[in-house]
């Protein structure tokens, strides 16, 4: 649904129409805003371009559901950025480099509850420091991840600051060790 001319397989000078026709975007050299449907007319994003691709702020969508919005870099996610739910509900905010969590950021459970909040890197709670909550809210978990492994305080479900087990490198030490 993309009328115009390509350069280096990005799109570049033309215009787009929706399934029913309606102009819904143009391209000059590459930049401007514009939006992208699949094959059966459903809008997969809808955002800025520069040189052809996804750059600045934008929002990919799922089946016509929001999936994502925040920021783009060479047509990757990068910046800051939300991820959402099939529901609506917010499942991560945070920062992205080269299209992965990576940096600080938010997890949320289904019902908008936060889960987890801590450091990423390439997509994963991999190294740094992170707190992990339980289904009350409550704090589980403070500590840091080393190569995706605990090390750090677990704490009593009731969010006392004492702890019951404290782990290094992903196994509970005891305190009588």
């Amino acid at each position: 649904m993309f009328e115009g001319e390509y350069m280096n397989g990005k799109r570049w000078n033309g215009k787009g129409y929706n399934i029913k026709g309606i102009l819904d975007f143009e391209i000059k050299n590459g930049n401007g805003k514009g939006k992208e449907y699949n094959k059966n007319g459903e809008l997969i994003y809808e955002g800025e371009y520069l040189k052809g691709e996804r750059n600045g702020k934008g929002k990919e969508y799922y089946a016509d559901k929001l999936e994502y919005e925040g920021e783009y870099l060479k047509g990757e996610r990068n910046g800051k950025g939300k991820e959402y739910y099939y529901n609506g509900e917010i499942m991560f905010e945070g920062e992205y480099l080269n299209g992965k969590r990576n940096g600080k950021g938010k997890e949320y459970n289904k019902k908008g509850e936060i889960m987890f909040e801590g450091e990423y890197l390439n997509g994963n709670r991999w190294n740094g420091k992170g707190k992990e909550y339980n289904h009350q809210g409550e704090l589980k978990f403070e500590g840091e991840y080393l190569i995706g492994k605990k090390n750090g305080k677990e704490y009593n479900y009731d969010g006392k600051s004492e702890f019951k087990e404290e782990y290094l490198n992903k196994k509970r030490k005891h305190d009588d060790c």
